[in-house]
C-alpha cells in the first residue's frame, strides 16, 4: 500500500519539485495551494506520469481556519499522512517601518502559524502509529537576523528552532522531523516577496528548486535533523554563528540592500 504525503505550497517553486519527487517514488499525495488551476494540472500530470492517487485541498494558510480544515478534510476522506512538508511561506522585502502590516500579519501566519498548527494537527496520529515523517522548509535566514527582510527572517528562525525542539522530542518514536535551509533558489517567491530588486538574490550561488527539493528529500528520508543545502551555505551557517553580532547585521543589511540603479 502506498503511502502518502501531504504537501503544501505544491502550485510553485520547492513545494512543486517535491510534489514530483514523491510521486516519483510511489507516494500518494494530497496536495494544498490557493491556485486551484494549477493544482489540478499538477494532479493530472502527476498521476497520468506515475500512476499515483493526488488529491488537492485548495486553501490559503494565511487565513487562522485553514489548518483545521486541511486536517479535517483528511480525516473524512481516510487518508493516513505518512509525511507532511510544510512548504508554504511568505515573505517581503523592505524597510520594516514601511512595510504593508496586513502582510506582515501574513507572513506571521503563514510562516509560523500555521506550520505549527499543521505539526500539531497530525503529528499525533503519525506518533500513535510510531512512524512518520515532517519536513520543515526553513532558510538560510534562519540562522541570523535579516535586515530589510526582518520579520521573514525572524519567522524562519522560528521554523529552525521549533523543528529542532520537537526533533529532540521525539527521539526514538518513529518520528522524526528535519528543518531544511536553503539559501538564494531561484522560485516564484523572490516575486512575491518583492525581492526582485535585492542584491542577495542576483548571485551565482543561487540554487535550482529541484536541487533543493531533492537534498530536502533525502535528507528528510535520513531523518536528519536540520540539513543545510550547498557548500557555501554551510559555510555561511556556521560563520554567522562565530561572528560577533554586530558584524552580521551589517553584512545581511550590505548583502540585501538593493542594488544602485
Amino acid at each position: 500500500m502506498n503511502k502518502t504525503a501531504l504537501i503544501t505550497g505544491a502550485s510553485s517553486g520547492i513545494g512543486y519539485e517535491l510534489s514530483q519527487i514523491f510521486a516519483m517514488e510511489g507516494y500518494n499525495l494530497v496536495l494544498t495551494a490557493r491556485n486551484t488551476d494549477k493544482l489540478n494540472e499538477l494532479k493530472n500530470n502527476l498521476e497520468n506520469q506515475y500512476n499515483v492517487q493526488v488529491s488537492i485541498i485548495t486553501k490559503d494558510l494565511a487565513l487562522p481556519d485553514s489548518s483545521n480544515e486541511i486536517y479535517n478534510e483528511v480525516v473524512n476522506k481516510d487518508i493516513i499522512i505518512d509525511v507532511l512538508v510544510n512548504n508554504a511561506g511568505l515573505g517581503d522585502f523592505g524597510l520594516f517601518h514601511e512595510s504593508d502590516i496586513d502582510k506582515v500579519n501574513n507572513i506571521i501566519e503563514l510562516n509560523i502559524n500555521s506550520l505549527t498548527k499543521m505539526t500539531r494537527l497530525f503529528l499525533p496520529d503519525m506518533l500513535k502509529r510510531k512512524d512518520g515523517k515532517i519536513l520543515n522548509i526553513a532558510s538560510l535566514g534562519s540562522f541570523q537576523p535579516g535586515p530589510l527582510m526582518a520579520v521573514y527572517y525572524a519567522s524562519k528562525a522560528y521554523v529552525l528552532s521549533f523543528s529542532e525542539a520537537v526533533s529532540r522530542e521525539l527521539k526514538n518514536t518513529g518520528v522524526t522531523v528535519t528543518a531544511v535551509c536553503p539559501g538564494p533558489t531561484n522560485t516564484e517567491f523572490n516575486k512575491k516577496a518583492n525581492f526582485g530588486t535585492s542584491g542577495f538574490i542576483f548571485n551565482k550561488h543561487s540554487a535550482s528548486a529541484k536541487s533543493v527539493a531533492v537534498f530536502s528529500y533525502k535528507k528528510m528520508k535520513k531523518g536528519k535533523a536540520v540539513a543545510v543545502p550547498g557548500f557555501f551555505n554551510k559555510i555561511a551557517s556556521v560563520g554567522v554563528r562565530l561572528l560577533p553580532k554586530r558584524i552580521v547585521r551589517n553584512m545581511v543589511y550590505w548583502l540585501q540592500k538593493k542594488r544602485s540603479k
